[in-house]
């Protein structure tokens, strides 16, 4: 399994640029899924381009929640690869929801699978379902265990790891993981990558240095 960090608020190549917001894409057997799409099309975009990534060979894109950063540019993704199944939870489609009008407009005309409990999306591949009303978090199955994909971790990293852990032993953490704070939690994850939102990445990377990388644009991630 490949992962690439094609959106984050820093860079881990030069060349590449960064925005507030989050995006990564997972690339599988025959199968390449796009976990969030950052805040801005034209920058996630341009930033796939230099990467040689090819919107038209996505086959999924798995939205964690309905913040601007983490869905800002998939009306541009949806517009080069039309019929893509997109992954959403349910709280982005709801009256109140804080997207703009006309991107609601653009989930309710599209190929939307919504997911709102945890369950296996196809085989080796689940959804914790949405958390706490507001976030679904991405859980693939490897050779040396579960890889867990979170976009902010808004209903908290050891909430999402309890329900990541019914589907077997998480062996990666990788996304952004906001205002968490509980480091204890992460004695058990053999390999952690914080990146975007994590307000105390720098203390994570202080007490688990050993397994601890680097995110940022750019940065590739083989399991």
């Amino acid at each position: 399994m490949k992962l690439t960090i094609i959106y984050d608020n820093e860079v881990y190549s030069d060349e590449l640029k960064a925005k507030w917001g989050f995006s990564i894409l997972i690339e599988l057997e025959g199968l390449n899924i796009l976990f969030d799409t950052g805040g801005n099309g034209i920058v996630l975009l341009e930033n796939m381009e230099k990467l040689n990534i090819n919107p038209a060979k996505i086959d999924k894109i798995f939205i964690s929640h309905g913040h601007w950063d983490h869905m800002g540019g998939l009306s541009d993704l949806l517009y080069l690869n039309k019929g893509i199944e997109v992954y959403i939870p349910p709280s982005c489609l709801i009256k109140d929801s804080i997207l703009p009008n006309f991107y609601l407009d653009i989930l309710r005309n599209n190929n939307i699978t919504m997911i709102d409990k945890a369950q296996q999306i196809q085989k080796g591949i689940y959804s914790t379902g949405e958390l706490e009303n507001n976030e679904q978090s991405l859980i693939i199955n490897t050779d040396k265990g579960l890889v867990v994909i979170v976009g902010c971790s808004h209903p908290g990293v050891g909430n999402i790891l309890d329900v990541a852990s019914k589907f077997g032993d998480v062996y990666a953490l990788i996304g952004g993981f906001h205002n968490f704070n509980k480091l204890n939690v992460l004695e058990n994850v053999d390999l952690i990558c914080p990146t975007h939102c994590t307000k105390y990445k720098r203390d994570v990377m202080l007490l688990y240095p050993e397994k601890c990388i680097k995110g940022g644009v750019g940065k590739v991630i083989e399991l």
